[in-house]
């Protein structure tokens, strides 16, 4: 297929070119004028449009797009989650897979091919049938109030990945955070991580209540947690969130810490020093909640991997990864285009530990695509970060995605 520009992510973008593909992989990249002497079966020619790889969203809650607007802004972190928790309770099953399927059509109107999804429901697994993206399903773990042992709880959420071997994406742990993780759940995850070759993903530092109960011992969320009946023996120590989490695990590059907005100087004494992870930082969700600055100059001149997410529609008005890149531009204006796309391909497949076949187009990558129209004589990185349409066109796993509307 010919493009006027290829956005290979893996070099400059390639006037007049062209991508071929067999089967679900890209075969072949370059010039058109080199590559129409290929001789494909099939020939197309997508017109004056930037090809480029497939979106990756590295954080989002599919569960909660029947929130959408049924949620007013708090002044407390903790009574937002008592929101959820109330608007929860009144879901059904049916609501949930409803939910995940209207989520999935939205992440594709955006362009979004590849999501690292956070399921709270692990069991729908079992009732939902091979879905139409890439999705990563990280099953949520969380004991406040343990029905089960650490390792029950585990094994069990495990064996609902079973039998889905063609499912696009595969499967991890999701530790949900060290507030609602106890050690020993946190401890069983990584060793199941470990033994089966699991990703793993984690909320953490997100809010100052969440820093304010670890260090301090007190406020909106410490009162919600003791309510629960949480031990909040780890609290009152002086510890930071990002503290505890490393006291109790090595956060290691298996792992893609979302938000970690709340960090002191101590933090990131200890990040100088600590293992490599993943950050996952949803913009419009920080904007949301009014959280402080990300500390993005910071964290990538330690050497982190920074990707984008988008959240879930409790906490945002969609699932447009070009948003987030617009508030990621807002917020961080000396940040070049080129490197904030990078985050939603290049940086993402990194994270999912699918660098080798997401987030470019090249030789032997997955024919994920998708097709934005372009002006002449603009930066293209410039115009794809301020498309603000549905995308019109989008190959996934090779194959031709019908238009949604």
């Amino acid at each position: 297929m010919r493009a006027k520009k290829v956005v290979t992510m893996d070099g400059l973008p390639i006037e007049n070119g062209a991508v071929a593909i067999d089967g679900n992989r890209i075969t072949a990249v370059g010039p058109w004028t080199d590559l129409k002497s290929i001789g494909a079966a099939e020939i197309f020619d997508l017109g004056e449009i930037a090809l480029l790889p497939g979106l990756i969203n590295s954080h989002c809650h599919l569960d909660f797009t029947v929130l959408a607007g049924r949620l007013k802004p708090q002044r407390s972190f903790a009574d937002w989650i008592r929101q959820i928790i109330s608007a929860r309770n009144e879901l059904s099953s049916e609501d949930y897979l409803a939910s995940i399927s209207a989520g999935i059509a939205e992440a594709r109107r955006w362009g979004t091919t590849s999501i690292l999804n956070i399921e709270s429901l692990p069991t729908l697994l079992s009732q939902m049938p091979r879905p139409s993206l890439r999705i990563g399903w990280f099953a949520e773990l969380i004991d406040v109030q343990p029905r089960c042992s650490s390792e029950a709880l585990v094994e069990n959420t495990i064996s609902f990945f079973e039998g889905k071997t063609d499912w696009l994406g595969g499967f991890g742990l999701g530790p949900h955070t060290p507030y609602t993780v106890s050690p020993e759940l946190l401890r069983k995850a990584i060793a199941v991580a470990q033994r089966d070759n699991l990703r793993l993903t984690m909320h953490l530092a997100e809010s100052a209540e969440e820093m304010q109960m670890f260090r301090d011992g007190c406020g909106p969320l410490f009162e919600l947690l003791q309510g629960l009946g949480r031990s909040m023996e780890d609290c009152q120590a002086g510890k930071t969130p990002l503290a505890v989490a490393l006291d109790h695990a090595t956060l290691d590059e298996r792992w893609v810490i979302a938000h970690l907005n709340e960090l002191t100087e101590d933090d990131f004494e200890r990040l100088a020093r600590g293992p490599r992870f993943h950050i996952a930082h949803c913009p419009c969700s920080a904007r949301y909640f009014q959280h402080q600055p990300f500390a993005l100059r910071r964290l990538l001149d330690l050497g982190f991997n920074i990707c984008l997410g988008t959240d879930s529609l409790a906490s945002n008005s969609s699932l447009s990864l070009f948003a987030e890149m617009r508030a990621l531009q807002h917020a961080h204006s000396w940040l070049e285009a080129q490197k904030i796309l990078q985050m939603v391909t290049v940086n993402g497949a990194r994270a999912l530990g699918s660098e080798s076949s997401l987030g470019r187009i090249r030789a032997g990558s997955y024919a994920d695509l998708i097709a934005i129209p372009i002006e002449g004589g603009k930066d293209v990185y410039e115009q794809i970060i301020e498309f603000d349409q549905e995308v019109a066109w989008m190959l996934l796993d090779g194959q031709l995605c019908p238009k949604l509307r």
